[in-house]
């Protein structure tokens, strides 16, 4: 066994307005900010932003490709290589999908499968989040 330990710190999605991106994560998802700063040899605009342990980093990048049809449906964006979606674990997807839709969630779709209820999200780019059905580790849950 190794004695190197780790955990989770963030995920990463680039977005085209970084402004809008953040007021969307709040208002959707209760993520604050918790620090901008640029990255000039990117060039990007960075914030990275908090829902109590749960971290995402937000990037605009100037003239960047917008995201592919393709990586905005779950079940398709899987055909092609690379990272898919940051995924969160809630304990009632189904009530959760439906306070997202009141606060202006594109939602993708809700299942029910012998695993587990599951909810896929849009964020304003297109980008996937995903919602699992399970209990909440302790110390690492983030609130609407």
């Amino acid at each position: 066994m190794s004695q190197f330990k780790y955990g989770f710190h963030h995920g990463g999605v680039s977005v085209p307005d970084l402004d809008a991106a953040v007021e969307w994560y709040d208002r959707v998802l209760g993520f604050k900010v918790e620090r901008r700063f640029p990255i000039p040899t990117i060039p990007a605009q960075v914030a990275m932003i908090a829902n109590g342990a749960l971290r995402i980093e937000l990037f605009e990048v100037p003239n960047a490709a917008p995201l592919p049809e393709d990586r905005r449906i779950p079940d398709r964006d899987v055909h092609t290589h690379g990272n898919k979606h940051v995924a969160f674990v809630a304990q009632d997807v189904v009530a959760l999908s439906e306070e997202l839709k009141t606060r202006g969630a594109d939602i993708v779709w809700v299942k029910t499968m012998p695993h587990g209820s599951a909810c896929f999200i849009r964020d304003l780019a297109g980008n996937l989040i995903e919602f699992v059905e399970g209990p909440i580790p302790a110390g690492e849950a983030g609130s609407l």
